[in-house]
């Protein structure tokens, strides 16, 4: 009988020893150091957003906040007192020198020929990446925004935004306008007069600014990196809405289809009468590897070509570059289709994204108003709907009525 329990207690002891070994070699969740990024825009103006560095098994990443969004760039080059590293998407990278707890260099926008390099730094923060800021209360407004007010430029945007109750509080949200939405925007309200609210993916360094005004009014400037620059003014308006997107563009008079004819990734052309496209409801989307908007629809219309092309669904992509240069548009675009894991088949359009130049090569439109574009074909080869424009993830609810209402109208095309 003591054998016995001298073999069990041997068992449970060798069983311990194993399961505490086990656990041991559990490697620990690799911990996101965090640093506040900061662009110059021009001589008075900085643009911050959250940077996290983080040491994974894999090796070092480099993750971008924007409120909700984080963007994880995994092509991280260091050596003794360099650092570099290339968005996963966007054709632009950042060229840096490390020293301590500090980084300086500069952000390089290869899809700009002019304007397209901005100075960096950025400086290490005790701020803890896993810790999200909570408020007592939070409060939901939306505005009604006037850009460029009282000139020939004047155009309409909706600020959607959510902040605490306190000066101080982090600010989150976005703006809609006609052609797309401005995506992740984050900031703060200082003193409870000043709005800061940014955003940066790797493409655009938007940032605005304004004062809020005794008769709870704003007014202030919005910066596009070091190249635009516009006045803006917004009043509360919860019945605020802009004009509708199916509206916008729309096939010229004498018209009655859309057609097209560009060549492929492989440089084979490509026309909405060939057999692919007959009899099936086409998907036409205008777009450019450039366009953060055209890359929130890309995902979307990814997920959803897979899911209805059994059903009778084609989409195709008209890619309008900015690279004056079919290898490098091609790169770029085959960049795009392996992130967002893209099925259907993107052309190259043009080398150009002057929005008179696409004009030119689909002149059934009356205008190339927006990147995204997309318009909607039945089996019929007949327009059926275009739409300007494309409000993403960030706008929530408008993103949500829009996911909803295409899938019903293509289901509908389907079934006709």
């Amino acid at each position: 009988m003591n054998k016995m329990r001298t073999i069990a207690l041997l068992s449970s002891l060798v069983l311990y020893f194993c399961i505490n070994a086990q656990q041991n070699t559990v490697e620990k969740k690799p911990v996101e150091t965090m640093w506040i990024g900061k662009l110059r825009l021009n001589d008075s103006t900085l643009l911050y957003f959250d940077l996290g560095i983080l040491n994974a098994k894999t090796g070092k990443q480099m993750i971008i906040h924007n409120g909700e969004e984080s963007i994880t760039i995994t092509q991280v080059t260091e050596t003794k007192d360099s650092l570099s590293f290339k968005m996963p998407v966007f054709d632009s990278e950042f060229k840096c020198k490390k020293a301590g707890d500090s980084i300086s260099g500069s952000w390089i926008n290869h899809m700009r020929k002019t304007n397209n390099v901005l100075p960096f730094s950025a400086t290490k923060t005790s701020k803890n990446s896993e810790t999200s800021e909570t408020h007592s209360s939070i409060i939901k407004t939306k505005w009604e925004m006037t850009f460029n007010p009282s000139t020939t430029d004047e155009y309409k945007g909706i600020g959607l935004v959510e902040h605490g109750s306190k000066a101080g509080d982090r600010v989150e949200g976005t703006i809609l306008t006609e052609t797309g939405d401005y995506r992740y925007l984050a900031g703060s309200f200082l003193d409870d007069q000043t709005l800061y609210f940014s955003c940066f993916d790797g493409a655009h360094a938007f940032m605005f600014k304004a004062k809020l005004k005794p008769d709870t009014t704003l007014e202030g400037d919005f910066w596009s990196g070091s190249h635009g620059h516009e006045k803006w003014k917004a009043k509360l308006n919860d019945r605020f809405e802009l004009r509708n997107p199916d509206s916008l563009t729309f096939l010229k008079p004498g018209f009655d289809k859309f057609e097209f004819s560009f060549p492929d990734l492989t440089g084979k052309k490509v026309s909405i009468t060939d057999p692919k496209y007959k009899g099936k409801v086409v998907i036409v989307q205008i777009m450019g590897s450039w366009c953060p908007n055209c890359m929130d629809e890309t995902k979307f219309l990814a997920g959803f070509y897979d899911k209805q092309k059994a059903k009778g669904l084609e989409v195709v992509a008209l890619a309008y570059e900015r690279t004056g240069d079919i290898p490098k548009a091609v790169t770029n675009v085959q960049r795009v289709k392996k992130k967002f894991n893209c099925n259907y088949d993107v052309l190259i359009a043009s080398t150009s994204s002057e929005k008179d130049v696409a004009a030119k090569t689909l002149p059934m439109l009356n205008h190339i108003m927006s990147y995204p574009t997309t318009i909607f074909i039945d089996k019929k080869g007949k327009v059926r709907k275009i739409h300007t424009g494309f409000n993403g993830p960030a706008t929530g609810k408008y993103y949500d009525e829009f996911v909803e209402e295409i899938n019903k109208f293509v289901e509908k095309l389907i079934k006709e």
